[in-house]
């Protein structure tokens, strides 16, 4: 009895020809697609009055996720927390971002920690992805960061330099918030640099720190961390950079630096079948990124 060799059916062999390439060891490999994403939540504003610099949003980086084909994956993107005018508030942290579906489940990153504030009830960096700094002028902790998604909060003293209250640094996804001390000018803490889109960009830098009194600010951490600012004309506290989770600066006049919005970007080695929320598409090499800076879905 024979088989024939070919059949004229598309992507079907024969037995024949099943039996010839094992035989010979050259059997078809066929490459399964790869994703990386990444998953930022929105800074947190900075303190009020000599406030400490607003933490920055959690990021949550996976370059070889399990994601299924077929399956569809939905996007929220948290914004920041809104800047404060007043020394009777406390700091707003920022929203969370959310990706989930098969394969990952509910990946949750948590929205960065206020700065510490104005008064006595607020002087303490709130909690978030990373910590918010502590207030100047009072021996003031800074926030905690949540595990695996950002760094703490910087600490702050009562003797800050400048004779008045320069806050603490809100933490980074990188590193911690920088402490405020009679001798140093509290800096946000560093962001991390991550490649998903063909860039080398960083994320998720922490907001500086700011001043009640002078010019003595601190600068925001490398990824969209905002710069302190204090009374001074023209010297108005930055906020955190959109869609990068950058905590805002803290100040005094005429308000604190409000929280950066963040981002979902999912880097896919195949078109995906459709999506929602228009991402902005581009590409890597031979790769598809998608960049939602508002909320959707995508469909591998």
């Amino acid at each position: 009895m024979s088989y024939p060799t070919t059949t004229n059916a598309k992507d079907i062999w024969s037995l024949k020809d099943n039996y010839k390439a094992e035989a010979g060891d050259n059997w078809p490999i066929v490459a399964l697609p790869t994703y990386e994403f990444l998953v930022i939540a929105g800074g947190a504003s900075g303190g009020y009055d000599g406030g400490g610099g607003g933490g920055a949003g959690g990021l949550i980086y996976d370059s070889s996720a399990t994601l299924t084909v077929g399956a569809t994956y939905t996007v929220t993107i948290g914004s920041g927390g809104a800047g404060i005018s007043s020394s009777s508030i406390p700091a707003n942290n920022g929203n969370n971002s959310v990706l989930s579906g098969s394969g990952i489940g509910t990946q949750t990153a948590i929205g960065g920690g206020g700065g510490g504030s104005g008064t006595s009830s607020f002087v303490a960096g709130l909690d978030g992805g990373s910590g918010g700094g502590g207030r100047g002028g009072a021996s003031a902790t800074g926030g905690s960061g949540t595990s695996g998604q950002g760094n703490d909060g910087g600490d702050a003293t009562a003797n800050t330099i400048g004779g008045g209250g320069g806050g603490a640094g809100g933490g980074g996804a990188g590193f911690a918030g920088g402490d405020s001390t009679s001798t140093n000018i509290a800096t946000g803490g560093d962001g991390l640099a991550i490649n998903i889109t063909g860039s080398n960009l960083y994320y998720a830098g922490g907001g500086g720190t700011g001043h009640d009194q002078d010019a003595k600010c601190g600068a925001g951490g490398l990824g969209g961390g905002g710069d302190g600012g204090n009374s001074s004309a023209g010297n108005a506290a930055q906020s955190g950079t959109a869609n990068t989770g950058g905590g805002g600066g803290g100040g005094r006049n005429p308000a604190t630096g409000s929280g950066g919005s963040g981002v979902v970007i999912l880097k896919l080695s195949s078109a995906a079948a459709s999506t929602t929320g228009s991402p902005t598409i581009t590409t890597s090499g031979s790769d598809t990124v998608y960049t939602f800076t508002g909320s959707g879905s995508i469909t591998i």
